[in-house]
């Protein structure tokens, strides 16, 4: 992913419904979801969430196909792939602790949730 299409990936993201929806996608799988139970799930209008899709769409970040009379949105899982490739590699030149905890050798990522202090 050059430094371009980053930025616009980026923008995107920026903005808490798009952001949900990216989420959103990425848990329905490949199969997608049509434009209207997006609308729902996010409680916006549809043409709300149109101004959304278009976004996303042109970010690169999700894919639309018709399905019938609806239009299915599905997350383009190359490009989040090569947009945290970006992040690890290119924005973060490599450094070993964050590159450790992206991969899952580092605390976030253990399947023990972190004990809290309980000290007050």
């Amino acid at each position: 992913m050059d430094e371009r299409q980053a930025l616009l990936s980026f923008a995107a993201l920026s903005q808490e419904t798009r952001l949900a929806v990216v989420r959103t996608l990425v848990v329905a799988g490949p199969d997608g979801m049509a434009a209207g139970t997006i609308a729902e799930k996010m409680g916006v209008s549809p043409s709300n969430i149109s101004f959304h899709l278009k976004e996303l769409e042109r970010s690169g970040l999700i894919a639309q196909r018709r399905e019938s009379r609806s239009i299915v949105y599905s997350a383009d899982y190359d490009a989040l792939s090569g947009l945290v490739t970006f992040l690890m590699h290119e924005c973060c030149a490599g450094h070993p602790q964050v590159l450790g905890v992206a991969e899952g050798n580092g605390d976030c990522c253990s399947a023990e949730p972190p004990e809290v202090n309980q000290h007050a």
